[in-house]
């Protein structure tokens, strides 16, 4: 797999994330997924990101910085959005909020098989503080 091949199939992963299509989930991420350390598997994945989203309901993945590596993808995700309640711990409720998430994927037959991922919630706390 070249490196344009593994970026186009993660630009058409955040589109799956975006479309909530979680129908065709499976096709970006693979049955043994593991999320920062732990396997959650492909049930636990999608019930994650469907939790995100309940959360989140103007949630989209906006994809500011892209590298890739085969097997790996590195990314920066950018969000501007409005949190219900309670976000990170952190008390949003229905505050429009700015924040980043680096995230680094390693791949396993075309699909996401790892993820780790660093939130900044420092940015969402100096925005709730203002």
């Amino acid at each position: 797999m070249t490196k344009a091949d593994l970026s186009d199939i993660y630009r058409g992963y955040i589109a799956c994330l975006n479309k909530q299509d979680w129908a065709n989930l499976g096709q970006f991420v693979h049955e043994e997924v593991h999320y920062n350390g732990e396997r959650i598997g492909l049930s636990g994945y999608r019930a994650m990101l469907e939790g995100d989203f309940r959360a989140i309901p103007d949630l989209h993945f906006n994809i500011q910085l892209l590298m890739s590596e085969p097997p790996r993808v590195a990314s920066r995700l950018c969000f501007d959005c409005t949190p219900k309640g309670i976000l990170f711990g952190l008390p949003v409720n229905g505050r429009k909020v700015s924040f980043s998430e680096n995230v680094f994927y390693e791949f396993r037959d075309e699909r996401i098989v790892k993820v780790w991922s660093v939130i900044d919630k420092a940015a969402i706390e100096s925005q709730l503080r203002a």
